[in-house]
């Protein structure tokens, strides 16, 4: 089968890989009907995330039909249409018990599919661990309202859970691209008084007026100014720092108000300097990342319900064949693009 791999830093690229096989009872074979591009297989192939391994087969984000299952696999079986979830955990460990799924002390534990063994961007896959890995898609949710259950979804489930958001509070988004969406649709569930979205590209503050004129939208020259005007006490209650950028950490933290939380939901390529004195007094509490990402049933109901819908993030869909010109596309930020979908063919 064709399997779009990591052949070393900077370079993706086909090769021919087996159809995968079962190596624990704990496994599932999982047949992908579709899949899409991360800015994380972006940081892989450029060399920001060290343990990625060479010769995987890369894509993380995917839904599927499962095709065959170990014996102690019985929640799904062969046929179920089901969810992929970004994270490989045993769910026994002391993390996954208390719920830290993305720390779980399995040697597969954490961010594993399309980093350090091999991922979604084929035709089929091996899930370690599918009791937890695979969630079983309800029969009125599409593959598409479907796919990014396990990874951005579940992170902005997950941002919006660890930042503790009320009715009262002004929350504050910075960064609008996928990843920052999704937090946003979450936010959105928790009906906070505000919610302020700061992105400085044009298109993309264009997709969020559209899509939720409810939302303030705001340039990053403007935005500390903007939130102190429309917050109650001087700033956010709430700042996500989604974007990842060269200055978007300082900017998280000058805009949040005194006491405030601000989740670091960003994967950054470099490290980012922490100034206690420019912050003494504001006594801020820091929520960092990554996702544990084990949400994925709840939120699979929530877009049954229709209370999540993510399909406007599609902008763009492409063979499996034509994966190269995709990669293009997002990484490039072509034609207005925000996600991809990859079908088989």
């Amino acid at each position: 089968m064709k399997a779009f791999t990591y052949i070393k830093q900077g370079e993706f690229g086909f090769t021919e890989k087996e159809k995968p096989t079962m190596i624990d009872a704990h496994d599932a074979i999982v047949r992908v009907t579709l899949s899409s591009i991360c800015t994380s297989d972006l940081h892989i192939k450029h060399g920001s995330v060290p343990r990625a391994v060479p010769g995987i087969t890369v894509g993380h984000e995917m839904v599927g039909i499962v095709e065959e299952v170990g014996e102690k696999v019985t929640h799904v079986k062969p046929g179920d249409r089901v969810t992929v979830n970004v994270e490989t955990f045993c769910g026994e460990c002391f993390y996954c018990q208390h719920g830290y799924v993305n720390n779980c002390t399995s040697p597969h534990g954490g961010w594993a599919l399309g980093c350090r063994i091999d991922g979604g961007q084929t035709e089929y896959v091996r899930v370690p661990y599918a009791t937890t890995g695979l969630n079983k898609i309800p029969d009125s949710v599409s593959d598409e309202q479907a796919l990014f259950v396990g990874d951005i979804l579940a992170t902005g489930f997950w941002a919006t859970r660890i930042s503790e958001i009320t009715e009262e509070d002004t929350v504050l988004i910075i960064g609008a691209g996928p990843t920052g969406v999704c937090c946003l649709l979450c936010t959105l569930l928790k009906n906070p008084k505000n919610i302020i979205v700061c992105e400085k590209s044009q298109a993309r503050r264009e997709f969020i007026q559209k899509h939720y004129p409810q939302v303030m939208v705001v340039e990053p020259e403007d935005c500390e100014t903007f939130v102190k005007e429309h917050s109650q006490h001087g700033g956010a209650d709430v700042v996500m720092e989604v974007a990842g950028g060269p200055d978007t950490f300082q900017l998280a933290w000058k805009c949040a108000r005194p006491n405030a939380i601000v989740t670091v939901v960003a994967m950054y390529d470099k490290p980012q300097m922490l100034p206690l004195p420019d912050m003494y007094g504001k006594n801020l509490i820091f929520k960092t990342g990554g996702v544990d990402g084990c949400d994925c049933e709840e939120i699979l109901d929530l877009i049954a319900q229709g209370k999540i819908d993510t399909t406007p993030l599609i902008t763009h869909r492409f063979p499996l064949s034509r994966i190269e010109e995709a990669y293009d596309v997002f990484e490039n930020r072509k034609d207005g693009v925000i996600k991809v979908a990859i079908f088989p063919g």
